[in-house]
């Protein structure tokens, strides 16, 4: 029951990338110049997480080292969008749904997630990870690497959406696989072109 009401979630969510592959977001072989552009635009790096016609109406949030958010835009579409995050090696923007939003931040804040109320994260410019079985590294475990994602989405706080997908510390990330598996924060990881 639960697969199929996230149905209709996952193919809105894919046809929103399919028809903004020609936006600013879609990855271009300057993608990396363009990342680096956005260090000193935090708006730019933000919008650059969802398909423009999610990112462009998006509120635009930062966090500091303590969990407080700073709001830099207000949104107007109930989607959220932050900025690469300069604690990791890639680039890392990413754009919430509200429920996305939620189950963020509890994440981030060390506390339950919200139970079977799913969402989606864009990170169409890819993410960097220090681990795909620990929600709180913060470097990749001693002769281990950083994991590397390209462009891709997520479904967050759906335990039946992860039913038949791998997971494990060292995916194929250009499949769809379970990061943090085991954990209140587990989640599908699903490659975006």
């Amino acid at each position: 029951m639960a697969c199929t009401r996230l149905a209709p979630i996952l193919l809105a969510a894919t046809a929103l990338v399919s028809c903004n592959k020609k936006s600013e977001n879609a990855p271009t072989p300057a993608a990396s110049e363009s990342a680096a552009a956005d260090t000193d635009d935090p708006i730019a790096s933000a919008e650059r997480a969802a398909p423009a016609a999610v990112s462009k109406a998006a509120a635009i949030v930062t966090l500091d080292a303590d969990g407080k958010m700073t709001e830099l835009r207000k949104g107007t579409n109930g989607w959220t969008c932050m900025p690469d995050s300069p604690a990791t090696p890639g680039p890392d923007p990413m754009c919430m749904d509200p429920n996305a939003t939620e189950w963020a931040m509890a994440w981030m804040n060390h506390k339950a997630p919200p139970a079977e109320k799913a969402g989606i994260m864009y990170m169409l410019a890819g993410g960097t990870d220090a681990s795909n079985t620990d929600p709180y590294a913060t470097k990749p475990t001693e002769g281990g690497d950083w994991l590397h994602t390209g462009p891709h989405m997520m479904v967050v706080g759906s335990a039946s959406a992860l039913n038949g997908y791998p997971s494990g510390a060292n995916p194929d990330t250009k499949a769809p696989y379970v990061m943090w598996a085991g954990t209140p924060y587990a989640h599908l990881m699903i490659p975006v072109s």
